[in-house]
């Protein structure tokens, strides 16, 4: 089957599809009216105006208030220039600028090449993806750290390292589940790169301590130990292992921290492997899988941490996967078991999302994309010998065991330009239109911001 091949017939099926992709974004999941932004907007803005406390701030008519690091507080201070419906216009435009830098980064600009059409179908699609959803009608800063971290991804990539990790060091420090991105940076050997991450983040913490001394203490001592300012963690939004565990009436710290090791285990011995390959795409993505899945909370926008690896699914000669995976994303199912996950059904279906990301975790694939080699330090590629043009196949890359079958192009290769190597291979709730939204769509009960 063939789209249309005139420039009319693919303007139809555009706006055939954005009709499409508006009818069901106006019915099936509802608007969130910015209900996070407004958090950061009040507690910024009665902090700075009105002499109250950052963290006592709620929402009227709620028990929410803001939940950060103090420095994502600092970060946020333009908004006190500003009215609200401003405030809302700048951070739907900084989002949609965090969105095409990822795209560009993990398509290598691919884009390009598909003119008007394909960049429409894309946005399309895109449209129709529930954590980018929420994450726009939220408010949410996701988008914003993910450009950091691929970011410096970018930077390692093509040979910029001397910056690699201030994007990571800002993102650790505007929300703390990025960090584990540092670890990545230890796994790998790039000990400048983590230094750098560790010392910007650091730093921005220093500074925050500096501008808003009680602030720091409070969230430092208390605020950060509190998970119920988040919300409840059994809500079928938090998408996490704690959620899981949370549903399936376990609540004991041990047993959390044990599954939270398991998830660590996984996640450092793939990235290690994706690391001796040279897949450094394959890396990150497997830690923004594992930052989702190890954070106490991860509400259902957090997930837009899952594009690297449909981005790596694609490439790797997966499309299929990818999209039977992505179109779960879509379709807002977890809300079903919004009032009951009891059962075998609650156990399967609340939890869909983190199944998802649980498999994605096991089974993304490593070694498979082209890659430059990291100049790890003491690693044996270090040392190898170059490949001589008359037998290059013949020359180990390095003495550590093989990729698995099949990818061996990917770890000898060289790939011809910058960038993740993505491109350059042959290849209020969402609970259904009948649910009224919550007054903050993240919990019920418990005061927090997502």
């Amino acid at each position: 089957m063939t789209g249309p091949r005139t420039d009319r017939g693919r303007l139809l099926l555009v706006l055939s599809l954005a009709a499409a992709v508006t009818a069901f974004t106006a019915t099936v999941p509802l608007l969130r009216d910015w209900f996070d932004l407004r958090v950061y907007y009040g507690a910024v803005n009665t902090w700075i105006h009105h002499g109250g406390r950052l963290y006592d701030y709620q929402v009227p008519g709620t028990t929410y208030g803001f939940t950060y690091p103090p420095f994502a507080a600092v970060s946020m201070l333009p908004m006190t220039l500003v009215g609200l419906r401003t405030a809302i216009a700048l951070a739907l435009l900084l989002n949609l600028a965090a969105l095409a830098l990822v795209l560009h980064y993990l398509t290598e600009g691919a884009w390009r090449r598909y003119g008007w059409y394909g960049c429409a179908l894309g946005a399309c699609v895109l449209a129709l993806f529930e954590p980018l959803r929420d994450t726009f009608s939220f408010g949410q800063v996701n988008l914003l750290l993910l450009a950091l971290v691929l970011t410096d991804a970018w930077l390692l990539r093509t040979g910029r390292g001397r910056w690699a990790g201030v994007g990571i060091g800002l993102a650790a420090a505007i929300k703390l589940t990025p960090a584990v991105f540092i670890g990545l940076l230890l796994i790998a050997r790039r000990w400048r790169a983590a230094a750098v991450a560790a010392f910007v983040t650091c730093a921005a913490t220093g500074l925050a301590a500096l501008v808003a001394p009680d602030a720091s203490r409070f969230y430092w001592t208390e605020a950060l130990w509190d998970t119920n300012r988040v919300g409840r963690l059994d809500y079928v939004s938090n998408q996490s292992v704690q959620g899981i565990l949370a549903r399936l009436g376990i609540t004991d710290r041990p047993v959390w921290a044990l599954a939270v090791l398991l998830v660590l285990g996984v996640w450092a011995w793939r990235s290690r492997q994706a690391v001796a390959a040279g897949d450094w795409a394959t890396a990150f993505a497997l830690t923004g899988l594992t930052a989702c899945l190890v954070s106490p909370i991860t509400w259902v926008h957090h997930l837009v941490w899952l594009l690297p690896s449909f981005a790596v699914l694609i490439r790797t000669g997966h499309p299929r996967v990818a999209g039977a995976l992505y179109a779960m994303l879509c379709t807002s199912v977890v809300w079903l078991w919004f009032d009951d996950a009891s059962g075998i059904d609650g156990f399967l279906g609340s939890n869909i999302y983190a199944w998802i990301t649980l498999g994605l975790l096991l089974g993304l694939p490593v070694g498979q994309l082209p890659a430059v080699r990291l100049p790890l330090a003491h690693s044996a590629s270090a040392t190898a010998p170059a490949p001589s043009a008359a037998a290059p196949a013949m020359n180990p890359v390095s003495a550590q065991p093989g990729p698995p079958s099949g990818a061996t192009a990917a770890t000898t290769g060289t790939a011809s330009g910058p960038g993740l190597g993505l491109t350059r291979s042959a290849s209020k709730d969402p609970t259904g239109a009948t649910r009224p939204a919550a007054a903050k769509p993240q919990s019920s009960s418990s005061r927090a911001s997502s």
